[in-house]
């Protein structure tokens, strides 16, 4: 179970690097996307990287 919390933290923490890269430069982090905007990687960055935040502390409390 320490291998599955530690990846979820991991995870978030990568989707937040990303993030901040998106927020930086849009297109470096959705090239497959036609139009590449800030709002489109912080609903797709944003919101894996708080699920995966949330997973990685419901494993900490639920064992």
């Amino acid at each position: 179970m320490f291998f599955i919390r530690q990846l979820f933290l991991y995870i978030s923490i990568t989707a937040g690097l990303f993030l901040l890269i998106g927020l930086f430069r849009p297109w470096i982090m959705l090239w497959w996307e036609d139009v590449q905007n800030r709002r489109k990687v912080i609903k797709l960055y944003g919101s894996v990287a708080v699920v995966a935040y949330l997973v990685y502390w419901l494993t900490i409390f639920l064992v």
